[in-house]
């Protein structure tokens, strides 16, 4: 199989896990306590609106985003909790998931994208307001801009160091190098050996942290096509510039993606790649098989979803 041609497929780590995205589910397989691995399987449906949505430059990358914030948050929560079940608890626990299973959907999805928005706002508007303080030192739009925009930089390198010196932060971390080292050795055509993985960089082009870099130098120039004075009128187109954003920073994410083997144009995922230091670790064997687990699960997940389509046509047919 050509590399062009094989899907795009993409993951989030989690508690003691990753989480794979498919053409036909999300899987997320996780390492308890005992040792064994557990899965995590949700079927990849899309509405109509969110489909012919997905289709449309600049608007893709808020509802992809909307989606992966909700369904992450999901996943995470299964992580969280399967990690610290005890075996003997598992009969118990599963009567309770069977009746809480479409409240948890639904009510951790919500949460998921409330969290992502409020951060949003969090990281988007504190900076502006700490830089209007030194307009006295550094007036006019460029200069508050350049200095808005070193300040969100600061408070995001700040906040991912900060929340890396936890024991099961670092350890997620290390979940995300899997996640990346396990599609790297898929789309160089390998085997999901945890020899041939090992072997991969833990740094993809297509990461969300990339994405988060982004928005900061992407903002930057947005910004600056906007009076940043009053404060109370800088807070405020801020906010409803936020959705502008992410509509350009995820299309400059997807061509950086496209552009990486080029020579030159490959420098521009760089800075992305270089946060990427900060945001993976280096895995261990064990923490990689967990990752392999998971993505052969996606794989055999469209593989039979795809034999049920030809079936399914052959029946119509």
């Amino acid at each position: 199989m050509k590399k062009s041609q094989k899907t795009a497929y993409g993951g989030q780590a989690v508690v003691e896990g990753v989480m794979f995205a498919g053409k036909s589910s999300y899987v997320t397989a996780v390492r308890r306590k005992d040792e064994s691995i557990e899965y995590f399987e949700l079927d990849r449906k899309e509405s109509k609106v969110a489909r012919r949505l997905k289709k449309i430059p600049f608007v893709r990358g808020i509802v992809s985003l909307l989606q992966a914030s909700a369904n992450g948050t999901k996943h995470l929560n299964f992580s969280s909790e399967r990690y610290d079940v005890h075996p003997d608890d598992d009969d118990e626990i599963q009567s309770e998931e069977e009746t809480s299973k479409l409240a948890m959907i639904l009510g951790v999805g919500a949460v998921g994208i409330l969290s992502f928005l409020f951060g949003k706002l969090i990281f988007t508007v504190t900076p502006a307001i700490v830089a209007n303080f030194f307009t006295p030192i550094v007036s006019g739009t460029v200069g508050q801009v350049i200095l808005e925009s070193c300040f969100k930089l600061i408070l995001l390198l700040l906040y991912i160091y900060l929340i890396s010196m936890t024991p099961i932060i670092k350890r997620v971390f290390q979940y995300h190098g899997a996640e990346h080292k396990v599609i790297n050795t898929y789309e160089n055509g390998k085997d999901l050996t945890v020899e041939n993985v090992q072997q991969q960089s833990r740094l993809h082009y297509r990461c969300g942290s990339s994405f988060i870099l982004f928005t900061v130098i992407v903002g930057m120039f947005v910004y600056m096509f906007v009076e940043p004075d009053p404060l109370w009128w800088r807070v405020v187109n801020r906010i409803l510039l936020i959705p502008v954003v992410i509509g350009i920073s995820f299309e400059v994410l997807q061509f950086t993606n496209k552009v990486r083997n080029v020579p030159l144009l490959n420098l521009l995922g760089y800075p992305g790649l270089w946060l990427q230091l900060l945001t993976t670790k280096e895995p261990k064997d064990d923490q990689v098989d967990v990752a392999i687990h998971s993505f052969n699960k996606v794989l055999e997940n469209d593989k039979n979803s795809a034999k049920r389509g030809i079936e399914n046509s052959k029946v119509v047919s």
